[in-house]
């Protein structure tokens, strides 16, 4: 008997696999920006933090594109 994977329960793992580490990337491209935006911030000594703000948000923003872009490649 020839027992073969199943495709469809292969592109499963594979979407699971792909979900999983996109959650990784986003806290990781977050967290970057956010330790970058404190560093700016104490290196020119701003008092609003306004660095860290702005590096915070623009952090989300290519996180949320990166996500995009990595959703459009799973296949169902």
């Amino acid at each position: 008997m020839n027992q073969q994977k199943s495709p469809k329960k292969n592109k499963g793992f594979k979407n699971a696999a792909m979900l999983s580490g996109i959650a990784f990337e986003m806290g990781a491209i977050i967290y970057l920006s956010v330790k970058g935006g404190n560093w700016l911030d104490e290196h020119y000594a701003t008092e609003k933090r306004i660095f860290t703000v702005i590096a915070t948000l623009l952090g989300v923003a290519i996180s949320i594109w990166v996500v995009l872009r990595q959703l459009k490649r799973i296949e169902y």
